[in-house]
């Protein structure tokens, strides 16, 4: 990762080693009394970002996303939610909405709490599940995953990736069809190909080729501008 100090260009400090550091995207199962996971467990189609969040005394404060078919049905299922006390739409359009809101439950940040690290937002909540990123040394992140076990959670390591290993960012699936969708023109200006002729190039449908070209720029982005978040 690329340093930002001013004395970037001078060597290490000799005698002090710098620990490689391990990025992991984890998907967990959310505590059933964890109010979000009620609303995105009612609302399983829809997608409910937390952007960020501020615990306040005894409530917390957050800004979240909700993607959605119908955003404004899952919206309302939030606001109406009893431990949201109180809630201001910022956006709604035809597939996403915006809204800042405050809780008196406190259980999704201290169940992240829990996990030894600090999740990097946005934090994602689908259907009763949570998925965030970490970046921790290695004994760091051991210490986590023991700690999830001893704790009985039942979760999913998504993706990890060694310091700047490049090779593990993508998947196989992901690489094969972002290469396919350059060497097509997809990501040209102006466009010379279509997600369709992408995917007729790869022999499988549209909606597979259009999210896995969208997780796979998503991981890209995500780790090339990780020093930046």
């Amino acid at each position: 990762m690329p340093s930002t100090d001013e004395n970037a260009g001078e060597p290490p400090v000799r005698g002090v080693e710098v620990a490689p550091m391990i990025r992991a995207r984890i998907r967990m199962a959310l505590p059933g009394d964890v109010w979000v996971g009620e609303v995105s467990q009612a609302f399983s189609d829809a997608t409910f970002r937390l952007l960020t969040g501020v615990p306040l005394d005894d409530r917390t404060l957050e800004l979240g996303e909700i993607l959605a078919v119908d955003p404004e049905s899952a919206l309302d299922g939030l606001r109406e939610h009893p431990d949201v006390v109180s809630s201001a739409p910022l956006y709604t359009g035809s597939d996403r909405a915006l809204v800042r809101y405050e809780t008196r439950e406190q259980g999704l940040f201290e169940f992240l709490g829990d996990s030894a690290l600090t999740p990097e937002f946005p934090v994602v909540v689908e259907d009763g599940s949570i998925e965030f990123t970490v970046t921790a040394t290695r004994a760091q992140f051991d210490a986590f995953g023991d700690r999830l076990d001893a704790a009985d959670r039942r979760y999913d390591l998504l993706s990890v990736v060694h310091g700047d290993d490049r090779s593990a960012v993508l998947t196989d699936r992901q690489r094969e069809t972002l290469l396919v969708a350059l060497r097509e023109g997809y990501f040209a200006v102006p466009r010379e190909c279509t997600l369709a002729e992408v995917a007729d190039a790869m022999g499988v449908d549209k909606s597979s080729t259009s999210e896995t070209v969208r997780r796979a720029v998503e991981r890209v982005l995500d780790w090339f501008l990780a020093e930046a978040r």
